[in-house]
């Protein structure tokens, strides 16, 4: 096999995977239901699911397939209530900063990024991201979510003096750089991504999105996104960001070239790090946006939406939160979702850029997503990235922080 083009670039040095990390498990698949199971058949095994039953790859490709769809969101929602009963939906006020659009990926379904020299393509300045930043800190914001791409010519020292610049001036939680971020700076410097981490932990960062992940099997990402990381060193840098104390999100993009059991193969491998560090705090499926893209691709319904997240919250025993999608699916549909497993309603993303590129240009303010929570009957509350609540009024949290103290 030969390669990629930014292998083939002498600024970029492989770095070896980390031993300790074992390769992406391709889920024993024991063997297929050959005809659909009866519909008791598939309501004992909802009914296990709900009542805390570990699923197998079996029984949650027979849900996946056959399940109905409203007895699948059912069981979903009891997990759900299980885990949450207070009757509680969490979002979190922040603003998605792109510090710039350079990346030599090309990822074919990326509708936004600019290769180096095109006329278009910038970096923002550090006074311009400071700006950004009170922008969000007025409306209420706790934090911020930055991503970049891979910048060929940025050396690490560049985002280590932007994250000092950040704490030096603002009260505001940092969630930035995925792992495919880390592996591109790894290959930059070439140094170890645990090394790369523990510098930016040290620079400020609070913390490491999902980004990146799209599906989790090397097969989709050698087609769609073969300039990237393989699957299980996104896992890797992950679990090395959870060993150093980070706590990260894990997500999913589907809808593009993957199978149905790769979607399937995705939420089990995300199942099986959790198991070993527990540290993703969130997880985060979103249907792929094909406008403006090199992926000639159906738009997913809501119905396939909905099924993958009850799915998700039935197979992620072990990740706590589930969050619904209205900036790819609209707000109703993320009503709805809240019925069908998840429990929070994301971001209000005063600025994002990636997913407006694509097509997509769904907005909600703070009041709206308010609004949106009450009438689908749960009380809204603003939270930060590990899930603690803002206070609200007079209140204080458990490290004793008044409401607008302690956004960081």
């Amino acid at each position: 096999m030969g390669l990629t083009p930014v292998e083939r670039d002498a600024r970029f040095k492989p770095i070896a995977r980390d031993a300790r990390f074992k390769p992406v498990s391709k889920v024993e698949e024991a063997k297929a239901w050959t005809d659909a199971p009866s519909p008791s058949t598939l309501q004992g095994l909802l009914d296990a699911a709900a009542a805390g039953a570990r699923l197998d790859f079996d029984t949650a490709r027979a849900l996946y397939r056959h399940a109905d769809l409203h007895a699948l969101g059912h069981a979903a929602h009891k997990v759900r209530l299980r885990k949450h009963p207070e009757p509680m939906v969490t979002y979190v006020v922040d603003r998605n900063i792109n510090y710039s659009n350079v990346c030599v990926c090309a990822c074919r379904f990326c509708a936004y990024f600019r290769a180096p020299g095109d006329k278009d393509c910038f970096v923002l300045s550090f006074e311009e991201i400071g700006k950004k930043i009170e922008e969000t800190i007025a409306l209420g914001g706790t934090q911020i979510l930055m991503q970049g791409g891979h910048h060929p010519d940025l050396p690490l020292s560049w985002y280590e003096d932007m994250l000092a610049y950040i704490k030096d001036n603002y009260p505001i939680h940092v969630h930035a750089f995925s792992p495919p971020e880390i592996v591109h700076f790894a290959k930059m410097t070439g140094l170890p991504t645990r090394e790369i981490i523990a510098r930016l932990k040290a620079a400020g960062l609070d913390s490491i999105p999902g980004g990146g992940a799209e599906i989790l099997v090397d097969e989709v990402r050698a087609r769609v996104s073969p300039n990237k990381c393989p699957a299980g060193q996104w896992l890797a840098v992950m679990e090395e960001a959870h060993a150093l104390g980070l706590r990260t999100t894990a997500t999913m993009m589907f809808g593009h070239e993957e199978e149905e059991d790769d979607r399937l193969r995705h939420l089990f491998n995300v199942r099986e790090s959790q198991d070993r560090t527990g540290g993703f705090t969130a997880f985060i499926p979103w249907t792929f946006q094909p406008e403006n893209t090199n992926i000639a691709a159906r738009q997913l319904t809501s119905v396939e939406y909905l099924r993958l997240l009850a799915l998700s919250r039935l197979v992620l025993d072990n990740v706590d939160n589930l969050q619904v999608s209205w900036v790819t699916m609209g707000p109703k549909i993320a009503q709805a979702a809240l019925y069908f497993g998840g429990n929070d309603f994301g971001s209000t993303m005063i600025e994002e850029n990636v997913v407006r590129a694509a097509g997509v240009s769904f907005r909600l303010s703070r009041q709206e997503i308010d609004r949106l929570v009450l009438a689908a009957g749960f009380t809204p509350r603003q939270r930060r990235m590990n899930y603690t609540l803002v206070p609200q009024g007079g209140e204080r949290d458990a490290s004793g922080f008044a409401a607008g103290e302690g956004l960081a």
